[in-house]
């Protein structure tokens, strides 16, 4: 069970509505910045390949990154309190449907832009590896104080960006983010369900 958290002035709780209006905008924003980026240059997107071997490799990547997360959650305190705080923030007004949402709207348009679009961009190779990662990790930054959870991102991007590099198949970094939100979001919301009650 989270603890109740202390205020952060900068950031005022969010209702249901801004949470999901915000996910919605960010996947919009995301998604015409992606193919911006693809009229504008001679970047090909990764290619986006429907086999089961991808399914099931993006599931198997979800189950590892959901795993670690809960470990490093435990070991590392300022990653705890960052994840608990924006858990709350995100995860606290919405309904248990809702996470569909959390999982589809992020995991797709995310992946799209920093794997499909900007890894090709940047370069197939450790360095647009690095840097995709770590803009990624960024986009998670909701207040300085949030600088744990931004590393938990950027590692996790490596993760995504890695297994776009070593498969060459998009589906894979889309199935293991969209599942990695829907499960951690599910555990997160059926472990403080008591909290919130």
């Amino acid at each position: 069970m989270a603890k109740p958290l202390p205020e952060h002035p900068e950031i005022e709780p969010l209702t249901r509505t801004q949470v999901l209006i915000a996910m919605g905008v960010t996947a919009v924003i995301l998604l015409v910045v992606a193919k911006i980026w693809l009229r504008l240059s001679s970047v090909t997107l990764l290619p986006l390949q429907g086999t089961s071997e991808a399914i099931f490799l993006g599931l198997a990547i979800a189950m590892g990154i959901t795993g670690a997360s809960g470990l490093v959650y435990r070991l590392w305190p300022a990653y705890r309190q960052s994840a608990d705080y924006y858990l709350q923030l995100v995860l606290k007004p919405l309904i248990l449907p809702d996470i569909i949402w959390l999982g589809l709207l992020p995991g797709m348009s995310e992946e799209l832009l920093f794997r499909g679009v900007m890894l090709p961009a940047v370069g197939l190779n450790a360095t647009g590896l690095v840097a995709t990662s770590l803009l990624f990790g960024v986009l998670h930054l909701s207040s300085p104080q949030q600088w744990p959870y931004v590393v938990w991102a950027s590692v996790v991007g490596l993760l995504l960006g890695f297994s776009a590099l070593a498969t060459g198949n998009l589906l894979v970094p889309i199935v293991a983010h969209v599942a990695t939100n829907l499960i951690s979001s599910y555990l997160w919301k059926l472990g403080n369900r008591q909290v919130e009650a």
